[in-house]
């Protein structure tokens, strides 16, 4: 058996939802055997002080992990650029990553879910991340397996690998292509309607996300995500607690299942989840008239 990858944990100022966080990953069967490697980022402004303080006094005491390395910055670096410099830095020393925030709870078996999906498709070029999350699409009732693939990547509860990480392009270069080619634009809207908008929003500032420019270099890898068909993941963040979702939100995760996942080496795209996954991150029309008429896309 390979090595545990790492785990690499990014908190902010929520000490109540990352206390709940390592609490669950505590309780996984490979958590003894797992490096955690914890990412705090600094404060925003003064009045922030007391709360990161509060953090940094409970991650300076976890315990229950192989070992425990923490990074405290003194400036607030933001969550994109945080992620970015942070797996970047972990995969330079590791040959794969798993990913959490500090607003998700695990089953008991995610470790070992994300150990397996890293190991057994470690060497397909179409596979770049995968995850231990899946949002409540509607399954077709004759689909067969316990995993899908689809060409979106999750932020929440996930993993990717070293030599597929550093194909990433953090600065879009091929931007103004894109923009101008409504095909291709389309082809990149496969994993959701909301796909394209944040990339131009990312481009043009209005953003600050590493999750859709990732998603963007697999798309120009000819990669998708792995998916579970049931959760090992649930996020209690969208409760307004975090910076990055301005609405509240009890349907993410809602069910997380343990148990073990067959996982077939030939997995392929399968076209009615691919439909279904999309059509769950389909965009209201007048929100895509706004998103039209405010920022040109």
């Amino acid at each position: 058996m390979p090595a545990s990858a790492p785990i690499v944990l990014f908190c902010y100022n929520r000490p109540e939802h990352l206390q709940q966080t390592v609490r669950s990953l505590q309780m996984n069967t490979l958590a003894a055997e797992s490096e955690l490697y914890i990412y705090s980022d600094g404060p925003k402004h003064a009045q922030e002080a007391g709360i990161i303080n509060e953090v940094r006094a409970y991650i300076s005491g976890i315990n229950g992990f192989k070992n425990v390395t923490i990074f405290e910055s003194p400036q607030n670096k933001g969550l994109a650029a945080s992620v970015i410099e942070g797996v970047s830095h972990v995969l330079s020393m590791h040959p794969n990553v798993i990913v959490l925030e500090d607003d998700m709870l695990s089953t008991t078996d995610f470790l070992s879910f994300m150990n397996q999906a890293l190991d057994v498709y470690a060497n397909r070029a179409d596979i770049f991340s995968v995850t231990g999350y899946t949002p409540p699409i509607d399954v077709p009732k004759d689909y067969a397996h316990d995993l899908y693939l689809v060409p979106r990547a999750s932020s929440w509860g996930w993993g990717t690998w070293a030599h597929k990480w550093a194909q990433a392009d953090w600065q879009v270069k091929d931007f103004q292509a894109i923009k101008s080619n409504a095909a291709r634009r389309l082809e990149f809207n496969a994993g959701g309607d909301d796909l394209w908008p944040m990339l131009a929003k990312q481009q043009q500032g209005v953003i600050d996300s590493w999750a859709i420019r990732w998603t963007y270099s697999q798309f120009l890898n000819n990669a998708c995500g792995l998916y579970p068909v049931h959760s090992k993941i649930k996020n209690i963040g969208t409760d307004g607690s975090g910076t990055n979702f301005t609405f509240k939100s009890g349907e993410y995760g809602q069910e997380m299942a343990e148990g073990g996942v067959q996982m077939p080496a030939d997995l392929v795209p399968d076209e009615q989840m691919t439909r279904a996954f999309r059509k769950y991150y389909r965009l209201p029309f007048l929100l895509k008239v706004k998103n039209r008429v405010k920022y040109g896309i």
